[in-house]
């Protein structure tokens, strides 16, 4: 096949397929490079990026669970100054350009910080960088002008964050979700009003693992990020109710391994997913999901996989 049914348009932007890399779990791909060709993905989402560098969590803080895994990296990162110079050096390097005949392989940055002027700065420095082609906002982040409170569990600092970015941002802005809060429509309906073009769902889910025969939290941060298998089905449901909740396109996560997890998560609404947790596992699982995909396509006749987004009954 020649893979033009899975060409998925998002914020303006056309991938050559609907699968990315979610957050925190490619790092910029290059760690990647030697398992599969990184332009068969239709787009690269980067490690978090912040205006400087991050340390991150004391270790351990990373630990295996039932059908998933917790961490608590704490978005360590060298800054955008080193991001630009050497990551998106490289991706600018590897990834094919656009072609007549498909798109190439995108590059979406993830943006992480602890106050609203740490988040702009980092877009504004981004801002004229012409190999990035979205900017995905992580607002799970702890702002630490309010106590620490996640800028993601409140709807008027989601929707002013969204509009502040937005007004400065050169690129496509997709907000990440937090999972972790009372009705997720109502943090999407804030993003949307804020100017956000797209929506990506869901981040982890927080969680606990205590070791039984030491007595101590198998984390150093005590608490963690849950994510895998064990988040797949939450993911879909939160990505189903907001789709009936807004009309900015979605991107799905949350534990897609297959590509069976993939339609489903587009089935319920989402316009492109992302892989994460699953590539701890197997380096190779994006390539089979998009695999997954395009036989899925040619089976049933589909001129588009966008025919089957939000088309669950």
């Amino acid at each position: 096949m020649s893979g033009r049914s899975l060409v998925t348009e998002l914020c303006g932007v056309r991938l050559k397929n609907p699968v990315m890399t979610a957050s925190g779990t490619f790092g910029s791909g290059r760690e990647f490079s030697d398992f599969f060709d990184l332009n068969r993905l239709g787009a690269v989402v980067t490690k978090g990026v912040s205006i400087r560098p991050w340390e991150g969590n004391p270790t351990p803080r990373v630990c295996e669970t039932p059908s998933g895994m917790l961490n608590a990296i704490g978005l360590q990162n060298a800054g955008v100054e080193t991001f630009v110079a050497e990551d998106l050096a490289y991706l600018s390097e590897v990834l094919a350009p656009d072609s007549v005949e498909m798109p190439g392989t995108k590059v979406v940055v993830n943006v992480c910080g602890h106050t609203d002027a740490e988040y702009l700065e980092t877009v504004e420095r981004l801002a004229d960088e012409k190999r990035v082609d979205m900017l995905e906002i992580n607002i799970s982040c702890p702002n630490v002008r309010e106590g620490g409170i996640a800028f993601g569990t409140d709807p008027n600092k989601v929707e002013s964050i969204t509009a502040q970015i937005r007004e400065r941002a050169a690129q496509p802005v997709i907000m990440k979700l937090s999972p972790n809060v009372t009705d997720i429509t109502e943090i999407a309906r804030a993003a949307e009003a804020g100017g956000a073009d797209a929506l990506s769902l869901i981040n982890t889910i927080t969680g606990m693992k205590i070791d039984v025969r030491t007595g101590r939290f198998a984390l150093a941060n005590r608490t963690g990020g849950l994510s895998g298998p064990a988040i797949h089905p939450v993911a879909v449901r939160m990505v189903w109710q907001t789709a009936q909740a807004v009309k900015i396109p979605l991107i799905g996560m949350g534990g897609i391994k297959s590509a069976e997890d993939a339609l489903e998560m587009m089935l319920a609404g989402a316009a492109a997913v992302s892989i994460g947790t699953a590539f701890f596992r197997d380096p190779c699982a994006a390539e089979a999901v998009i695999a997954g995909m395009e036989a899925y396509a040619q089976e049933r006749g589909l001129a588009s996989i966008g025919e089957i987004v939000g088309a669950v009954r």
